[in-house]
């Protein structure tokens, strides 16, 4: 077994204006997460981040959505890891993939920021790329040019619901992320 996890963030940009978009997609996970906990997330200033403290298969684990836009959601991450003594290794960060299908999700352990602002960011923050990253499919718009338009614009129903279901299959299987067995988690994921 390798390292558990103890801190997830789920990577968006704050406010009303992009609560449905598809960049987004961190945060949608971390309300599924807590959905019929009771537990909710509180803001915390000096991190930069709304934060909720839960227990995922008897273990204690931060949840954390950074207040701040994308590009720079590292910042929170790096504060709240400095403040708790959480190294990269013990992280999942939950966000928008352009190079997966609504419907698909995908672990990874490390690795670059495939042009993920948002990735770039932590990866600097932190200054590691060795923390695991839960990557769920928003579909690409075709065009390197409409990629900005197309991540902060609400996808249509029809693959909202993919998404939706995508961030239900990997929520069904966090208590096992968490528990570090990784390989397990991949394995039903990329079979699907």
């Amino acid at each position: 077994m390798t390292h558990g996890i103890t801190l997830i963030a789920g990577l968006g940009n704050p406010g009303p204006d992009y609560a449905e978009t598809r960049h987004n997609a961190g945060f949608r996970f971390l309300d599924a997460l807590l959905s019929g906990t009771g537990e909710r997330l509180r803001h915390e200033a000096k991190f930069g981040g709304d934060l909720a403290r839960v227990t995922i298969a008897g273990q204690p684990v931060w949840l954390l959505a950074p207040t701040e836009f994308m590009n720079h959601s590292g910042r929170a991450l790096s504060r709240f890891a400095q403040f708790y003594k959480i190294a990269p290794a013990q992280m999942l960060v939950v966000h928008d993939e352009l190079d997966l299908p609504p419907g698909a999700v995908r672990l990874k352990m490390g690795g670059g920021a495939g042009g993920h602002n948002g990735l770039t960011d932590i990866i600097e923050q932190l200054a590691s790329p060795d923390f695991a990253r839960l990557r769920i499919g928003i579909g690409h718009p075709g065009s390197a040019a409409q990629v900005v338009s197309y991540v902060l614009k609400k996808a249509p129903r029809s693959e909202q619901d993919l998404i939706d279901e995508a961030i239900a299959r990997a929520v069904q299987l966090v208590g096992e992320i968490v528990q570090g067995q990784f390989e397990k988690v991949m394995n039903s994921l990329h079979t699907q």
